[in-house]
Parts: structure tokens; sequence; C-alpha cells
């Protein structure tokens, strides 16, 4: 009765698997590190560690990281992936998302984490081995932001892949040049896309006579709305359906349609934008929204250089 009871008591002390992750994130919204800390080793007693724990895990790592403790950081990132990696021992990395989050954390902080902290060339060589090892699996386009953040600027562009499109055939990026082109990656379930759009569309009113020119990538995700388990042709359907209702401002920019483009530029976050000088190389590299006031001078930089 005792032990019946006790058990009792830990279930209501510590999160379930459905909650862990929210509760932990919870407290570092608070910058309560020591209450997510106890939180993960309760469930860790109680659970063992199992995915749910490894992305809560994965977002002490975030969370000091944010805070400015990047020491701390990268000893969590460190202890992340190798807990996950002793995990992926009995378990394939995209058999859950859990998985793939936490692992793809893990070398998001380390590598961020060493670059505060002045140790660049570290974080780069950290990325490479790590697509090289995980380059045909979900986290390569994650692994690719922050490489891509590490050592995009200032490099050319790399072409996009064209074969599939909405809208307007697009341009090569090569045909491009002499333009600036601002790349906005989005996708369909993204409402921070959408509410970049009208950032996008009034920067592109302003500035299209002076060489601006908007260049929309997307991609295939599996899914449409509530509907799991469909062809690719239902979805196409089903983005531009959304690009005309959401996008209709855009709706005379070319949209190559492409998993390639969102791996090699990165895009794990959506939306991302780059802007290419009239150089054909990258000026900015921003995973994220940015708001008019931002992005419109970094635009404006560029037109008026030659």
């Amino acid at each position: 009765m005792v032990l019946r009871i006790v058990g009792m008591l830990l279930a209501l002390s510590f999160p379930a698997a459905a909650g862990v992750i929210t509760d932990v994130r919870g407290a570092l919204a608070r910058n309560d590190f020591k209450t997510a800390n106890g939180m993960l080793e309760g469930y860790r007693a109680q659970h063992g560690v199992n995915p749910e724990y490894l992305e809560a895990l994965s977002w002490m790592g975030r969370g000091e990281l944010a805070a400015g403790d990047f020491s701390q950081a990268y000893r969590f990132g460190q202890d992340t992936q190798k807990q996950t990696l002793q995990f992926l021992k009995s378990a394939k990395l995209d058999s859950q998302p859990h998985l793939a989050i936490a692992l793809g954390a893990a070398f998001e902080v380390q590598a961020q984490a060493l670059s505060k902290q002045n140790q660049p060339e570290k974080a780069v060589l950290l990325l490479r081995d790590a697509l090289k090892t995980y380059g045909g699996t979900s986290i390569r386009a994650r692994l690719q932001k922050n490489l891509n953040l590490l050592t995009l600027l200032g490099k050319p562009a790399p072409p996009l892949v064209e074969r599939e499109y909405l809208g307007p055939k697009p341009a090569s990026l090569a045909e491009l040049k002499g333009s600036v082109v601002l790349l906005f990656f989005w996708a369909h379930w993204c409402g921070d896309c959408k509410a970049e759009a009208p950032v996008i569309a009034s920067l592109q009113y302003e500035f299209a006579k002076q060489g601006l020119v908007v260049v929309a990538p997307t991609q295939r995700y599996g899914y449409a709305g509530a509907q799991d388990n469909i062809s690719p042709e239902q979805e196409t359907q089903y983005i531009e359906a959304v690009r005309q209702r959401y996008y209709a401002q855009l709706s005379g920019d070319s949209v190559p349609v492409s998993k390639e483009n969102f791996d090699l530029y990165g895009a794990s976050t959506t939306p991302t934008i780059v802007l290419i000088a009239r150089s054909g190389k990258i000026s900015l590299y921003h995973p994220g929204a940015m708001p008019y006031g931002e992005l419109r001078p970094e635009i404006e930089k560029l037109l008026n250089s030659r």
C-alpha cells in the first residue's frame, strides 16, 4: 500500500511523457534552470532515457545558449549528443521525431556555443563531420543551416534546383547576376511565412525597378493540412492553393519546389531569408522572419552598391 502511494505521488510530481518537453521549456522560459533540471532528473528516474527525455534534455542546452552561458550550453549539447547516440544503438534516428530534434539540437548548440567562444573553426569541423554521418537523414538541413551561418557570407550563392516550379519559370541565379536577389524560403504550414509575405511584397514593390528580384522556394512535406499520406501531386495542388490564398501579393514570383534547395541552403527554419548581391555572392543569411525595418536597409545597401 505504501509503495502504491509513493508511486502515485511520483506520478503527480514529475511530468508525464507527453508533458515533460513542454514543462521543461516553460521553466526555461522563466529562466528557472533549477526547476527544469529537476523535472528532467525526476522524469528520467521514473521513465528512463527515452526519445521524449532526450528532446527535453536538448532544450537545456538551448536555454543555456539563450541565457549566454556558452560553456554550460556546450556541455548540455555534448551530453545530449552522447545520450542520443547511445539510444540510437537500438533505434533509427528518423524512427521518432523526438530523436532527430534532440540530435540536431545537440550539434546546433555545440556549434553555436563554440562560435560564441571564438572557436569557429572547431564549430565548422563539428558540423562538417556531422553532415558526413547524417547527411542522408532529416537533420541534414539543420546541420547545413548552422554551417551556413558560419561560412556562407561572402561566398557565391549555390545554384537553385529549378526542375519543378509554380508561377513563372525561374531564371537561374547565374542569369540574375547583376540584380539583387531575395530568396524567401517558405512552407505551406508556416504561420511566420504568411506573416512575412506582406513585408517581402512591400519591399519588392518599392525596389523592383531598382533591380530587386524575389524568388520564393518551397518544398513538399508529405502532408497537406490535416491530410497525411497524400501523393506529391496532391500536395503540390495544396501548395498552389495556399500560395494563391496567402501569398497573392507575391504571385508573380517564381517558386521552385525542391527539397534539395532547402537542404543546400539549410532552410530548416521557415521562413529563411537570403540576400544575394549583384556580384552573385551571399550578403545576408537569416533563418527566421525579419521585420521591414531590418530588412529594408540591407536591401537598400546592396542596391546602392555597384
